[in-house]
């Protein structure tokens, strides 16, 4: 990713002074997009993917990656829906902080769009409207012969079948979490309203990601505004670029921002 480097890049590890500029920036902006990744997610309990606990660390049959590819997908969906329920359906998992603060910004009018690469469904359940969901939901599930829809309860219990595999109730066919695996494209509609979003911002924020999936991470190359923010506990390839850095857990710093309406 090639970035320009911001020349009056503020990085905090203070974090009253880092919240207090950001409150500036939200304040004097009107079109605020959020793009968010895994650690978003991690504080309502949900693991990321390349931390030091996250699934890629953990022992399985075969490599996390393979399991969640499409060829995997469609050799061996009994091991891939093993891997799936166990770690990629989280039960009760709740929006924290972050989701909340930015459906109230939305609701204000401040934010016009997330962009997230998660796929757990947890802004919206907090009350955010304008999604972009660059790697589709687990709450959504089709069946791969007739497309009839599935919700995430029927993935759940299908566990209780002879092999494990949800299998369509109207033709029998295989049913498929409407999620991007490894090998898929993304969505080229969710792409376009992402990057339009995106380039019309007046600030972006992005938030909770290492900026190392792609195609997902260079959707930010489209923003053309002055007002780019990363908060991340880790460094990012786009803290050069950014006019703001703060190294600390999203949900805490959102949690100190006030949403004037």
């Amino acid at each position: 990713m090639c970035y320009t480097r911001h020349m009056n890049t503020q990085t905090y590890n203070d974090f009253a002074a880092g919240v207090a500029e950001l409150q500036r920036l939200i304040n004097e902006s009107a079109n605020i997009v959020f793009f968010g990744g895994a650690g978003v997610s991690t504080e309502s309990g949900i693991p990321d993917f390349r931390s030091v606990d996250g699934l890629y660390q953990q022992k399985w049959n075969y490599p996390q990656e393979q399991i969640i590819s499409r060829s995997f997908f469609n050799a061996n969906p009994k091991e891939f829906y093993r891997f799936y329920r166990e770690k990629l359906i989280v039960k009760g998992a709740k929006p924290n902080a972050a989701h909340f603060k930015l459906a109230a910004l939305e609701k204000a009018g401040k934010l016009n769009a997330i962009v997230t690469q998660n796929i757990d469904g947890l802004h919206q359940a907090a009350g955010s409207k304008n999604v972009f969901e660059l790697h589709g939901s687990t709450l959504r599930n089709y069946c791969m012969n007739c497309h009839m829809t599935y919700d995430i309860n029927f993935i759940a219990a299908s566990e209780i079948s002879d092999d494990g595999v949800p299998h369509c109730t109207k033709c029998g066919g295989i049913v498929k979490p409407d999620v991007v695996l490894y090998e898929e494209g993304l969505d080229q509609s969710c792409i376009d309203g992402a990057v339009k979003a995106i380039g019309n911002a007046d600030m972006l924020i992005i938030g909770g990601t290492s900026l190392v999936v792609y195609p997902a991470a260079g959707l930010i190359n489209y923003y053309r505004g002055d007002k780019l923010v990363v908060i991340n506990k880790s460094t990012t390839s786009g803290d050069d670029a950014a006019r703001l850095v703060i190294r600390d857990a999203i949900g805490k710093v959102f949690d100190a921002i006030t949403v004037h309406t």
